[in-house]
């Protein structure tokens, strides 16, 4: 079951519904948890629905507001996560074995399969939010705090800053 099922029947589903979703509290624990963030304080979107045969396309808008932690404090990140989104619900491929590969083009990756009785849009909004966040947040005192521990920048650990300290070293002799 995921965190923020919105399950469509086929059969009720017609070419240009409109939906609205919002998460609630709960949905909102839940996807906060799954995604390791520190707080997700709201989770909604807005789709518009274009049916053709057992292919469901759906177009919208998913916005949220969210608490990340920093990856090297620990701090606390608010984050605005504002994105479009466009979903090709397909039914399954005939003959594909469950367990076999299905290779998808770059124009095919917003395809998700579906069992030919039901889609579950708030799983692929959910997906989306997973997909739009920050992979490495960082406040705005990482950079103190990972220079206090010794840590250097990209910059200093290139191969032309160390040659650079290298002749500046020889220099000074």
């Amino acid at each position: 079951m995921s965190d923020f099922a919105h399950r469509l029947q086929l059969d009720q589903v017609h070419d240009g519904d409109r939906i609205d979703l919002a998460a609630d509290d709960a949905e909102r624990q839940a996807i906060s948890e799954r995604l390791g963030l520190a707080g997700l304080d709201r989770l909604e979107a807005h789709a518009v629905l274009a049916r053709d045969g057992d292919a469901i396309r759906v177009t919208g808008r998913m916005q949220a507001v969210l608490t990340q932690s920093c990856v090297v404090t620990g701090e606390p990140i608010s984050a605005h996560v504002d994105e479009p989104f466009e979903f090709a619900f397909l039914p399954e491929p005939d003959g594909v074995n469950a367990h076999e590969e299905v290779e998808l083009g770059a124009d095919e990756c917003d395809i998700i399969f579906h069992d030919g009785t039901m889609i579950d849009l708030g799983t692929a909004i959910a997906d989306t939010l997973a997909l739009s966040l920050e992979p490495y947040p960082r406040s705005a005192s990482a950079e103190t705090a990972l220079k206090e521990a010794g840590v250097m920048t990209e910059e200093e650990a290139s191969p032309f800053a160390v040659l650079a300290q290298l002749k500046r070293g020889d220099a000074g002799e």
